[in-house]
């Protein structure tokens, strides 16, 4: 192996802790993979990577090393972009990863407009509404909704959501219409948990100009947006989130909105990457295109009105 390839095999032994799974990842025999790094420790003179039963780890000196490696691949690939004209044709794999409502109702239906605008790209995406490893996983970048807490991440903000309350006719029927925020606890909600987070995500309502939650009861919780949607068309509670999801479900009656008196806050969606990784063009482009798609669909993120408009 040359030295830069060399390089690229110990940035992702790193970033994915296992031999294997790099050598894999690198369409290379494990033996080959092993034997390029004892060379490479041999000619530094130095340990880079601690070797366990379970899991590779890199050294103090193996992860200067590596974030030096991480800085000299991204410039090098931005002078071979400039050196071939990709800068307007960006090419290779971007892989990504978008929480299942965005990938469906949002991105999936215009990226045909991507692939048009930069046919070289190749896009691998997942979706779902797990949190993924970016770096363990190979990830170029995902799209969240809420507030990012992940300090290794670097977060370009998408969009505000606006958000509302809402439940089916039968529901409302069956236990009445909250007339105001503090009735919300004689109701029934349609509660919703991540895999992250054990407690259950209360009700955010913006009263006299302050951000109040509140918690309904409820004997149903749930972990993805879809069966969330579901349990509220089939009776089971209240549900607050985003308004484009629901939509339609509003438009056939299916749904009805309370409590709309008062504002929910809006759910922010923001596009994060690696922050030690050089941002690549393909990665750039993507993130552009798809800060204008969330711009065109929900106005600009700084545009949403503050909390103390809310009693102007």
């Amino acid at each position: 192996m040359d030295r830069l390839e060399t390089l690229r095999l110990f940035t992702r032994i790193v970033e994915l802790g296992s031999f294997t799974r790099a050598a894999d990842a690198l369409v290379l025999p494990r033996a080959t993979a092993t034997n390029a790094i004892k060379a490479l420790e041999e000619r530094l003179g130095a340990r880079l990577l601690a070797r366990t039963t379970r899991q590779v780890q890199p050294t103090l000196d193996g992860q200067a090393f590596y974030e030096r490696c991480v800085q000299i691949l991204g410039e090098l690939d931005d002078a071979e972009s400039s050196l071939r004209h990709l800068n307007s044709s960006p090419r290779g794999t971007l892989r990504v990863d978008l929480h299942g409502t965005h990938a469906t109702a949002i991105v999936l239906p215009r990226i045909d407009a991507f692939h048009r605008r930069y046919p070289d790209i190749e896009l691998r995406v997942s979706s779902g509404d797990r949190l993924v490893d970016l770096i363990r996983e190979g990830i170029d970048c995902v799209v969240r909704a809420g507030d990012p807490h992940d300090a290794s991440l670097v977060s370009r903000r998408l969009a505000l959501m606006p958000q509302l309350i809402c439940a089916s006719p039968e529901y409302l029927r069956c236990h009445g219409v909250p007339r105001h925020p503090r009735e919300l606890v004689d109701h029934q909600a349609v509660n919703f948990f991540s895999s992250t987070v054990t407690q259950r995500y209360p009700f955010e309502l913006i009263v006299d100009g302050e951000l109040r939650e509140f918690s309904p009861s409820g004997w149903l919780a749930v972990s993805d947006a879809e069966s969330y949607v579901i349990c509220a068309l089939s009776g089971c509670g209240l549900i607050q989130l985003p308004r484009y999801h629901v939509a339609a479900e509003l438009r056939a009656g299916r749904l009805v909105e309370v409590l709309s008196a008062w504002r929910s806050p809006p759910l922010p969606v923001a596009a994060l990457y690696p922050q030690h990784r050089q941002l690549s063009r393909r990665v750039r482009v993507f993130i552009d295109w798809i800060a204008a798609l969330y711009t065109e669909r929900f106005g600009a993120p700084e545009s949403f009105p503050s909390l103390a408009a809310d009693d102007a």
